[in-house]
């Protein structure tokens, strides 16, 4: 089986339902639901009862289901205990899969993230350098690779597309900028120079707010909450972090993040 992929590049926030991809064939929120109800009612009849759906339906469904995925769900004919069916070992552990996923993103999903608009100058592979009002940046394109009805690529981009940019404020590290990182001592292409325009602080984990672009170099980090003027991204730090750190409000720092933790979504025309 496949590594899980994420579903729908364009859904809300530009984060994806869950849904696990192989051999072309998804495996999502309605599928998870008839092997639970398949487990619980222990025939592909009860559970396309207790689901509302037609037996037909649900049994064609598995049987597609199946030929990517394996055997999921064991029959058994009728006979002096009577039929009937139960999930296969590989049918727990592909929900299990879906449930791990669902997981990562939910959990992601209330990550803030930082949203850029941009224009893309160059592709190599699934990565691509966008042109943005901060500079260029390095991200991942093409929505796991799943393909739509016509055999395109689905989120994939080319050079000239208007695209954003979203990164999430979990892959953003923060650096005092008096010690910059070497550039070829990390693996991260995205790397920016700003100022700390605020903290919004939790209980074990802070979000701050950096200025980068214009404000951040004319010193106005207080306005640099999106615009022309400046752009503000949000970073998740702990509290122990800040105070080592000593980091407040009006403080330079640099920020790097990953080209793999930033995704590209292609706007729409």
């Amino acid at each position: 089986m496949g590594e899980p992929t994420e579903s729908d590049p364009d859904a809300a926030a530009g984060r994806g339902r869950a849904a696990l991809i192989e051999d072309g064939v998804e495996f999502d929120g309605r599928d998870a639901a008839l092997l639970r109800a398949v487990d619980a009612a222990g025939s592909v009849a009860g559970a396309a009862a207790d689901l509302g759906r037609s037996r037909a339906r649900a049994l064609s469904r598995i049987e597609d289901l199946e030929e990517a995925y394996g055997t999921l769900v064991e029959r058994r004919r009728g006979g002096e205990g009577g039929g009937g069916s139960r999930l296969a070992a590989s049918g727990r552990a592909l929900l299990d899969r879906y449930d791990r996923l669902q997981a990562v993103l939910a959990a992601t999903a209330a990550v803030p993230e930082t949203v850029l608009d941009g224009t893309v100058t160059a592709v190599d592979g699934e990565l691509a350098v966008v042109d943005t009002p901060v500079g260029e940046l390095s991200g991942l394109h093409g929505g796991g690779g799943e393909a739509d009805d016509s055999g395109d690529d689905r989120g994939t981009v080319a050079v000239g597309d208007a695209v954003q940019v979203r990164i999430g404020a979990d892959a953003v590290t923060v650096n005092d900028a008096a010690d910059a990182v070497d550039p070829d001592a990390t693996s991260a292409r995205n790397r920016l120079n700003g100022r700390i325009s605020a903290v919004d602080p939790g209980e074990t984990v802070s979000t701050l707010r950096i200025a980068v672009g214009a404000a951040a170099d004319s010193g106005e980090a207080d306005d640099a909450e999106g615009g022309s003027d400046g752009v503000a991204v949000a970073a998740l730090i702990t509290a122990e972090s800040i105070d080592r750190l000593g980091l407040a409000p009006g403080d330079p720092v640099s920020i790097r993040w990953k080209a793999t933790a930033t995704r590209l979504v292609p706007q729409a025309e």
